[in-house]
């Protein structure tokens, strides 16, 4: 089971949460494993219903397991998050402590992690045939200005031996300005 892939091997030894960078030692009331592209926009692409009709979709179960989409995150931030659109919203909306932005239906993630998002979007896009949650330009411009760092080139290395594929705009980012 994915669940079991995700806390049992990529963060059995804990890890950092995604957009908080709050170290965590293991699964709990705090952390939760959410998908940057969130599986209620996936079910609304696939029109497949509601969670439970989704599950009888081979491709709704195939997306819902690819680790590439699955971080650690915050439950509070996870709960808020889950049908916003990503966005730049500028110094008009207050920054959280963890550096995130919100607004209405807008949510802007921290700087460190905007190229990460950005190259989950576009792999999303690209293997499932998803629609983008926002703009392509602010991805694109997100992917240019947070390139991989060790930490995400180390994440997609265990995901890529866990699961046998790669992001590959993990790996060229480039690739991000094509779409």
């Amino acid at each position: 089971m994915v669940k079991d892939q995700f806390w049992g091997d990529l963060y059995a030894g804990g890890g950092n949460s995604y957009f908080c960078d709050d170290p965590f030692t293991s699964k709990g009331f705090v952390m939760t494993d959410g998908y940057v592209y969130p599986l209620a926009d996936v079910r609304t692409a696939l029109n497949c219903g509601t969670s439970r009709e989704c599950l009888q979709d081979n491709r709704y179960r195939q997306i819902t397991s690819d680790l590439h989409n699955i971080v650690p995150v915050r439950t509070r931030v996870e709960m808020r998050r889950r049908s916003v659109r990503y966005e730049n919203l500028g110094a008009s909306a207050r920054v959280d402590d963890c550096g995130i932005r919100e607004s209405a239906q807008f949510f802007e993630p921290p700087e460190r992690v905007k190229g990460d998002v950005a190259r989950t979007m576009a792999y999303m896009v690209d293997s499932y045939g998803l629609p983008w949650l926002g703009a392509t330009s602010v991805f694109q411009g997100w992917n240019e200005l947070d390139p991989p760092d060790d930490q995400e080139l180390s994440r997609h290395s265990r995901i890529a031996e866990i699961q046998g594929n790669e992001n590959p705009f993990v790996v060229n980012p480039g690739l991000v300005n094509r779409l």
